[in-house]
C-alpha cells in the first residue's frame, strides 16, 4: 500500500491523498506538478521516472491513514 506523503519534498507544498496533482517514484519519493516538470519527471533523488500518484478517496482513510510524516527540509 502506498504511504501517501502529504508534501512534496522539493517545495514543501501541501499534497493531500485524496487530491490529484502528486508525483511519486517507485520508491514514493514524492513531489508535486510543478518541481516533477521542471525535473522533467525524473526524479532527483534515485533518477527514477516519476509519475502520477493515485488518490485515496477520504472514506478510506480511517482504515488506511496516509503519512504524516513530512519531507520537506526547506532551503
Amino acid at each position: 500500500m502506498l504511504e501517501m506523503r502529504p508534501d512534496c519534498e522539493r517545495c514543501g507544498e501541501d499534497l493531500p491523498a485524496e487530491a490529484p496533482g502528486a508525483f511519486i517514484c517507485s520508491f514514493e519519493c514524492t513531489l508535486c506538478a510543478e518541481c516533477a516538470d521542471a525535473l522533467d519527471e525524473r526524479c532527483p533523488n534515485c533518477g527514477g521516472e516519476l509519475l502520477d500518484r493515485p488518490t485515496r478517496a477520504k472514506k478510506h482513510h480511517s482504515a488506511h491513514p496516509p503519512s504524516t510524516d513530512r519531507r520537506y527540509k526547506g532551503a
